[in-house]
């Protein structure tokens, strides 16, 4: 069994290579739910759905985010009232939020929505959240304010300088049934080349999660999201650097060493193999670029090799 720690879009692409070359059963993607929120009343949970309708063919190609050929017409016409529409939620798109409001308002916890959304959609693996209890991301500003994950990210195009980030509720959560288990019982740990500060992070701090990751840190292995200085999607280098962090695989390597004995860099980044080495992770380099599919596969390949992993 592989457990695989996994944020939105890359570890979406990721998941994509990785189901080709393991069986789907054989796998279980904790996801982040830091980002998750209201909007319009209704429950949304970004990195999940991303998964989701990725692994579900249903993705929006263009965006990496919401359902292809979706309309907006609720949107619309919620324009009318002045309510904020920033939060772009389609009205195919709506169905999975308004279905995942009302189990959770009738008593159903956020894993047991998540395992019928999955199954619904087709997915052969599991797919949990990080906690079945709201654990809410929050950054600071220089002005002294706090902002939600997605009025950051989202409405304000991530534009403001973060001088920390806090994980709400944190300290008081559980992780979700499974979790836990799941990074003991692995065979291996895969972190998806995900934002290191809002996508891992929240999962780094649900209790229980970072002392099972030191526990088996041998058998963990990540994949840097930063090439040659820069994300390919995100805003995971300007909040990196915002922070005070390298941003660089060396830097994603100094946050993760504690707990990740293996990093695989991009061959752009060959040079910084010593580096990484140096701060007691080692490098493996390969092209960690996911043009498609076939990239992915062949990533995921790299990935399971570092850990000794059988795939086809």
């Amino acid at each position: 069994m592989l457990a695989v720690l996994a944020g939105g879009v890359g570890a979406a692409r990721f998941l994509r290579g990785l189901v080709q070359i393991v069986p789907t059963d054989e796998i279980v993607v904790v996801v982040n739910t830091g980002d998750d929120d209201v909007f319009h009343g209704l429950h949304v949970s970004p990195d999940i759905d991303t998964i989701t309708y990725t692994l579900g063919n249903g993705i929006n190609p263009d965006t990496g985010w919401g359902l292809a050929g979706d309309t907006f017409r609720v949107l619309g016409a919620l324009e009318r009232y002045g309510a904020p529409t920033w939060f772009r939620l389609g009205d195919a798109d709506l169905a999975t939020h308004l279905y995942r409001t009302e189990r959770l308002a009738s008593g159903s916890t956020l894993s047991e929505v998540t395992a019928d959304i999955a199954r619904a959609w087709g997915l052969g693996f599991t797919v949990v959240p990080m906690s079945d209890d709201p654990i809410a991301t929050r950054l600071s500003t220089p002005d002294g304010e706090e902002l939600r994950m997605q009025e950051w990210f989202v409405q304000l195009r991530a534009g403001p300088e973060v001088t920390a980030v806090r994980f709400e509720g944190a300290a008081t959560a559980r992780a979700a049934p499974g979790v836990i288990e799941a990074l003991r019982e692995a065979e291996a740990i895969v972190v998806c080349p995900s934002n290191p500060i809002i996508s891992i992070g929240p999962i780094l701090a649900v209790p229980g999660v970072l002392e099972a990751l030191q526990a088996r840190r041998a058998r963990v292995v990540g994949v840097s999201p930063i090439i040659a200085g820069a994300t390919v999607k995100g805003p995971a280098d300007r909040l990196l650097r915002s922070l005070g962090h390298e941003v660089s695989c060396v830097g994603v390597a100094r946050l993760f060493s504690a707990w990740c004995s293996t990093l695989v860099i991009d061959e752009a980044d060959e040079a910084r193999a010593p580096q990484v080495a140096a701060v007691g992770t080692s490098a493996v380099v390969a092209p960690t670029l996911m043009t498609g599919p076939a990239e992915a596969a062949a990533l995921a390949r790299v990935v399971l090799d570092a850990v000794g992993i059988a795939h086809t």
